[in-house]
């Protein structure tokens, strides 16, 4: 990939991760008191966020290529990789509820409440897993389901360990866009390079 779509690419995730948690950070928690000094000095804090976490998001998204590489040269098989994967994604998911569920929950709390986080992540990893697949092959389902999934989960951590409930919507938001379309972007930069319309790639 040529560096101008590097740019393009780190650029547009910047903003979008931006724009992400001050629409999310006004929804979940809209300044109730103070004036406009107040209301713009929350609306910085909200760049920062959005901005930090489109960072982590980068730094994640490029590991996963090179991890994904490192994946299917020792295992040989995509099929047998594929299935490593999958099998990591069912132990995030697991732990998505079961880590919280024993690290916060308290007397008279429903499992429900613990269940929505990976089910909003798998239902999100399900959808950027589709769409994936339909613009380039079959292969590329589950390595953009472990990615979604997975690396989103690892990113998300240092928020979960707050279980503070606005500050892991706003993180959540701008990892989960962020991720999602560096994942749907690659292809289409990396067939700008070579002018074709390749259906091969399999990340």
């Amino acid at each position: 990939m040529k560096s101008r779509n590097w740019v393009f690419l780190f650029i547009t995730t910047l903003l979008l991760g931006i724009g992400c948690a001050i629409v999310a950070g006004l929804i979940s928690q809209f300044p109730q008191s103070g004036g406009v000094k107040e209301f713009f000095i929350y609306i910085l804090g909200l760049v920062g966020f959005g901005a930090l976490f489109s960072v982590f998001s980068q730094m994640g998204f490029f590991a996963y290529l090179t991890v994904h590489r490192f994946g299917l040269g020792i295992f040989k098989s995509q099929s047998l990789w594929n299935g490593v994967q999958i099998v990591l994604i069912i132990v995030v998911l697991f732990d998505l509820f079961y880590l919280r569920y024993t690290a916060f929950h308290k007397a008279g709390q429903s499992l429900a409440s613990y269940s929505l986080i990976p089910i909003g992540v798998l239902v999100l990893g399900l959808a950027a897993a589709y769409l994936k697949q339909k613009q380039t092959n079959k292969g590329a389902f589950v390595p953009t389901l472990f990615f979604i999934i997975v690396v989103t989960t690892m990113e998300w951590v240092p928020v979960l360990k707050t279980n503070a409930p606005s500050a892991m919507w706003m993180a959540f938001a701008a990892l989960g866009a962020c991720n999602t379309y560096q994942i749907l972007m690659l292809h289409r930069l990396i067939n700008q390079n070579t002018g074709t319309k390749s259906k091969t790639s399999a990340v």
